[in-house]
């Protein structure tokens, strides 16, 4: 099947679902001059009062590619260590980036400048829209919606992206299992104030039958998680303060006088991951694709590096630029299939470790915690998983490391290397002269390739970085 062949349609890329996923990767193409529809089910403005509040630091760095990372900065705080279990104390300046810490901040901030910058690119919205079905043949997908009155709409395109989000439409459409099961049930949820700001400002604590967190979000919220072994209730079941104070009080000794809260939920958390993330001329990014335990909040920010992996290919196979449209999109999934499962791994261990309560599990749980402590390349591998800036792709067929690997923000001439990413495309760092060839693989033309140069006269290399911030390849 060809991707690549021109057809009309009535938008290149529709994407269902604008939540933080959606949200980046529409900007993302629409700012590559691609023409870009997406839909959301909820009314425009109705607020988002959702379980994601932490950006961990390559977030961060995919946000300053898009500058937007200070003014994200500004909502929140940062928080540069976080205590887990008591014992594991992990010291987040040591991460290597300009991010040197995790930002707490509701994820409707992040939405909002997302939805800002995708609006101001030219984004088509169709807000209280919803996906009824979808069919695709070699050259179009069809998609099958109601609009906010409920009448009946077709729109094609040439590619859709599923980021509708764990009860997927897309996903469902497709005929795609959603294998896993629930990790933990009957989660509480609530923002709250505390008249005692506890010592650490991002902990975790177990008591045997009961785990809570809390993490500030900076002006004078105060997120709280617990789960309680003796109070497994369905979703549907009310939630009041009263219990929210218990669980806290139970695994931290005090529940730090909370009071006026602004938002209670009850929720369980699956642990699931599609086996696909690509059907012909449909993709899955986000939730729609993966779900895991809130444990070190790595959904939202996985979903968004997802969406910033997908934007550059789907422009490059549009733009006509890539020498392997199929090869291309397929690397989609064999690049970020592999974080989703790993991400799995690490939280569903994570959520596992805080359910301790027989001795021997609550014993395992020290060991671990000691062993990260004491073992400094170990728990710097564990923060560069949580954190995402260990996570590497395999090396492109023909070439070795450091490709890709994440590159780092280095200083150029031009300036910093993602301050330059912020135009969307391939950044050629090389020394003064004459550029090297680029391989005839490099899904890049010329006419989109940023040409920059080291500040140090001396470095030979010559490195390609792709618009997510990833060294596509290298060359003396």
């Amino acid at each position: 099947m060809s991707t690549t062949k021109k057809t009309d349609t009535d938008t290149q890329v529709l994407v269902i679902g604008a939540g933080p996923t959606g949200l980046l990767l529409a900007g993302d193409l629409a700012t590559a001059g691609i023409d870009v529809t997406l839909v959301e089910r909820r009314p425009h403005g109705l607020a988002n009062m959702t379980r994601a509040f932490g950006v961990h630091a390559r977030t961060l760095e995919q946000l300053d590619a898009r500058d937007l990372a200070d003014e994200l900065l500004d909502t929140g705080t940062t928080l540069t260590r976080a205590q887990l279990f008591g014992r594991l104390d992990l010291d987040l300046t040591r991460l290597p980036s300009r991010f040197n810490h995790m930002l707490v901040t509701p994820q409707y901030e992040v939405e909002r400048l997302l939805e800002r910058r995708a609006v101001a690119a030219g984004v088509t919205f169709r807000y209280g829209t919803e996906l009824r079905g979808l069919r695709q043949d070699t050259d179009t997908v069809t998609a099958e919606l109601t609009d906010e009155d409920g009448t009946p709409l077709i729109l094609t395109a040439g590619h859709l992206v599923g980021t509708d989000g764990v009860r997927s439409t897309v996903r469902t459409a497709l005929g795609l299992p959603f294998p896993g099961g629930s990790v933990i049930r009957s989660i509480v949820l609530a923002d709250v104030r505390l008249a005692e700001e506890p010592a650490e400002s991002f902990t975790v604590r177990g008591s045997g039958d009961t785990f809570a967190f809390l993490a500030p979000f900076g002006d004078g919220w105060f997120r709280v998680m617990g789960w309680s072994r003796t109070r497994q209730v369905a979703d549907s079941e009310p939630v009041d303060l009263d219990e929210v104070r218990e669980i806290t009080h139970s695994a931290f000794g005090t529940d730090f006088g909370m009071h006026d809260p602004r938002w209670i939920s009850r929720f369980h958390s699956d642990e699931r991951q599609v086996p696909a993330y690509r059907v012909g001329r449909v993709l899955l990014a986000g939730d729609a694709a993966h779900v895991h335990s809130p444990a070190g909040g790595q959904g939202m920010n996985t979903g968004l590096q997802d969406a910033a992996n997908l934007s550059w290919k789907l422009t490059a196979v549009l733009r006509g630029e890539a020498p392997d449209p199929e090869a291309l999109l397929d690397s989609y999934q064999s690049e970020r299939h592999p974080v989703g499962a790993m991400v799995l791994r690490s939280s569903g261990a994570v959520v596992r470790l805080a359910m301790a309560h027989t001795p021997l599990t609550r014993a395992a749980r020290s060991l671990a915690a000691r062993f990260l402590d004491a073992v400094r390349p170990a728990s710097a591998r564990a923060m560069g998983m949580i954190s995402g800036i260990g996570i590497a792709y395999a090396p492109p067929a023909g070439s070795s490391r450091p490709a890709g690997r994440r590159a780092p923000d280095v200083r150029l001439r031009e300036g910093r290397l993602y301050e330059l990413l912020r135009a969307g495309e391939f950044v050629l760092i090389a020394p003064e002269g004459e550029p090297p060839a680029l391989p005839g693989t490099a899904p890049v033309s010329p006419k989109h390739l940023i040409r920059a140069t080291w500040t140090d006269p001396s470095r030979r290399t010559a490195v390609l970085v792709r618009p997510d911030g990833y060294v596509q390849w290298t060359s003396r």
